[in-house]
């Protein structure tokens, strides 16, 4: 999808792009595969903020994607491409041979009218899911499964995809996005090719009120808070934080801390952890 800039006839248009949304269909979602979802706003059951910084934003329907794709050897074919609010990737209406109709998350390159196929026999074609001991080592991947029949739950994200890099035994190496290198049995599935919208990190917002739009509230930083209200706040005028490091409003450290809970059940399974920025 191409990215469309705006002139600066207002200060929210300066610097502000948008997607063109060229090849979509402009069509109603499908009223059985919607409902509404409540908004938590970042506040548990007891109504106590737990997430700062949420709030607000446009009403959405929330879409039922089929991440499982668990209509084996049966043929769909591409019906619209559509946005959905609550995601940054776009989605694919699927029309199956046998009626029924579901969405999935949007491969880059697949067109309309392009048929698509689940099962262990399926062509290694873009939008087609396998499992993994079905496909060749070197390919793109994404929507990949943790435990055989859940559902992909990794690499959802757009412009997002994970490679194929060895195969041993019961379990295959992949590659993810962040750069972490996984072992995962070879029975979960995933889809081929990357994940659409790939542009999505090149937009730019342009004004506070299209955050406001997204449910994002405005965050504040700590040095300009009161000392009771931030660790880093206080001093007169612009003054340090006066700590050793920064960190958090409830005093923990805030940068280079690794948040990943210990003797966690996946840690052998996991030959490289990812990126740290």
């Amino acid at each position: 999808m191409a990215i469309r800039l705006y002139r600066a006839y207002t200060p929210g248009t300066r610097n502000r792009s948008v997607f063109k949304f060229d090849g979509m269909v402009e069509c109603q979602p499908q009223k059985k595969l919607t409902y509404n979802k409540h908004l938590q706003n970042g506040r548990n059951n007891r109504g106590i903020i737990t997430s700062r910084h949420r709030g607000g934003g446009h009403k959405r329907l929330y879409r039922k994607i089929d991440f499982s794709r668990g209509k084996k050897d049966i043929p769909g074919k591409i019906k619209t491409i559509e946005y959905d609010p609550n995601r940054n990737t776009y989605i694919c209406l699927i029309y199956y041979d046998d009626g029924e109709k579901k969405y999935i998350l949007y491969p880059r390159g697949i067109k309309l009218k392009d048929t698509i196929v689940s099962g262990e026999k399926a062509p290694i074609l873009i939008g087609n899911t396998l499992p993994l001991t079905n496909i060749p080592l070197g390919t793109a991947i994404h929507n990949v499964e943790i435990t055989p029949g859940k559902g992909g739950q990794l690499v959802r994200a757009a412009g997002t995809a994970a490679k194929i890099i060895a195969k041993e035994g019961r379990l295959v190496t992949v590659r993810l996005p962040s750069g972490e290198i996984r072992l995962i049995y070879q029975q979960c599935l995933a889809t081929i090719g990357q994940i659409g919208n790939i542009d999505m990190n090149n937009l730019r917002i342009g004004k506070a009120g299209s955050k406001r739009w997204l449910g994002k509230r405005p965050r504040v930083r700590g040095v300009v808070m009161n000392p009771i209200d931030h660790p880093h706040g206080g001093g007169e005028g612009r003054a340090p934080i006066g700590r050793k490091k920064p960190l958090t409003p409830w005093g923990h450290s805030a940068l280079g801390r690794r948040s990943r809970r210990g003797k966690k059940y996946s840690d052998r399974l996991i030959l490289r952890r990812r990126k740290h920025s």
